[in-house]
């Protein structure tokens, strides 16, 4: 499974970039694969690593704030692993010609 969340500590200021760290060392040490980026952060694994990792994060904000947001997407596809990285390179693949895709998938070792 892949979630993509973020959340936001309401009412502490405008600053946000050290209770944003205080989440990653949160998200770093639970060991779950994961993608930080701009808008939130990406994590991969079970149902159970997955929303123990962001209730977690939950946890950490509401100790400095009162009130936090969150948002999350799930994409649930039982049996892959590792689909964080070969989401995107399967996309990549298919803006390369029909031949560069087949060398790129061999030399992958994925399907096209």
């Amino acid at each position: 499974m892949i979630a993509e969340f973020s959340i936001v500590p309401i009412g502490i200021g405008e600053s946000l970039s050290q209770h944003v760290a205080s989440v990653f060392e949160v998200i770093e040490s639970s060991g779950i694969a994961h993608e930080h980026h701009a808008m939130g952060t990406n994590l991969e694994g079970s149902w159970a690593e997955v929303m123990a990792v962001i209730r977690a994060c939950r946890d950490v904000l509401l100790e400095r704030a009162g009130r936090v947001t969150l948002s999350i997407k799930i994409d649930d596809r039982p049996g892959t692993t590792d689909r964080l990285s070969h989401k995107v390179a399967s996309a990549k693949r298919q803006m390369l010609r029909p031949q560069e895709r087949m060398a790129q998938a061999d030399s992958d070792g994925i399907r096209p």
